[in-house]
């Protein structure tokens, strides 16, 4: 039987944005509509609204307003930490240490450093998706000029160590500046970039319930990095151009609604272990994300079912879950072959991604149907 009602589980792709969200841009677009680089009252009122939503982004990281710097979204913050943090320490040293499990804005990013002299160093994770500290203290020396890690992995939710390097940084005597990658984590868990000695934080608004386009870059005082565009006095010079600010001030709405991070939390806990138990009752099935990784993500396989005709097959019965990142368009997933996995299971990986939207209820459906395609689809021969 097909259902008719749509059943999303690909969160950590994008979000459906929220009503407050999207009434926000509206208002923006049609009422708030200055320039808020003009001088005029109209300037003056979108001008507020800029730095209304600079601080709620700033609130919720724990640093101050100034520090928030407004981009496109989580890509552009990506490269402009790495390429431009790379190119204002590049008299200092020439590494840069990131990991084979970063999202392709990074690790494209990190390409780009090597292609312009510096050396790069590509931690693998052990079998869990998560970096060895161990292996971070060696690769971390007195040239290196920056580390880039994600708080947590796209593809599996692996929770990566970011508290330990801003103390290996120091063990090592490195001028390097520390970069995360939050836009899996952004709203989801306690990110303080103080706390741990985060230098720079990219985050994303459509991750969130806001709208696609906004994101934010936190560069902490007194740490510098060259822009990567030019032309214009906006964003402190960081990121010219004139602010998208419907999507702006929709990305500070999002972030002033968002519901109680512990009490959210709790329900990602429950409705990921619920989703785990009920899929043990295939018979193929094989579960990737450990049971300490952020629980919006899950990441399995059903041995033998290629991902794209289990999407296919799911997708015709209204629900929607993801093969991996969105932005890798289908590719073999890099995280998981970085992760050691059988080729059989890396091609036939299925990522689940929740939000408060989601319930228990579309997870029972979920598993009929997966049941369903196990019973039914043609079995893939051969990766």
């Amino acid at each position: 039987m097909i259902h008719l009602r749509e059943i999303y589980l690909d969160n950590s792709a994008t979000t459906r944005v929220c009503p407050e969200a999207a009434q926000k841009a509206l208002q923006m677009m049609t009422e708030t509509y200055g320039n808020p680089s003009s001088l005029h009252t109209k300037g003056f009122e979108a001008r507020q609204e800029l730095e209304k939503a600079r601080m709620e982004a700033a609130a919720l990281l724990g640093v101050e307003k100034e520090e928030i710097y407004f981009t496109s979204g989580g890509t552009e913050s990506n490269n402009t930490a790495v390429l431009g943090a790379a190119r204002a320490l590049s008299r200092r040293g020439k590494r840069i240490v990131t990991t084979a499990i970063e999202h392709s804005s990074v690790l494209e990013a990190a390409q780009q450093a090597e292609k312009q002299g510096f050396e790069v160093i590509y931690l693998t994770p052990d079998s869990r998706g998560i970096i060895r500290q161990e292996d971070l203290a060696a690769a971390i020396d007195g040239q290196t000029i920056l580390v880039s890690m994600m708080a947590v992995n796209n593809e599996t939710g692996a929770i990566q160590p970011i508290e330990a390097v801003h103390r290996l940084i120091e063990r090592a005597g490195a001028p390097a500046l520390f970069h995360v990658d939050g836009v899996q984590a952004f709203g989801k868990m306690l990110l303080r970039p103080r706390k741990y000695g985060i230098d720079l934080l990219s985050a994303s608004s459509h991750k969130i319930h806001g709208p696609k386009g906004a994101g934010i870059l936190y560069l902490r005082k007194g740490a510098r990095i060259l822009p990567l565009h030019y032309g214009g006095e906006q964003e402190k010079r960081l990121r010219p151009g004139t602010e998208p600010l419907p999507l702006i001030a929709a990305m500070g709405e999002a972030v002033r609604v968002l519901p109680d991070r512990e009490k959210t939390l709790q329900q990602m806990r429950q409705l990921n272990a619920y989703c785990r138990q009920q899929l043990l009752r295939l018979q193929d099935v094989k579960i990737h994300s450990d049971e300490q990784c952020l629980p919006y993500i899950l990441n399995f396989s059903v041995r033998g079912i290629r991902s794209e005709t289990m999407l296919h097959f799911l997708a015709e019965r209204g629900i929607y879950v993801s093969n991996g990142s969105a932005c890798a368009g289908g590719r073999k997933s890099h995280v998981l072959t970085a992760m050691g996995l059988e080729p059989d299971l890396i091609v036939s990986a299925i990522r689940v991604s929740f939000s408060a939207e989601n319930t228990m209820e579309e997870i029972d459906i979920l598993i009929k149907e997966l049941l369903q395609a196990e019973n039914t689809l043609a079995r893939a021969k051969g990766t």
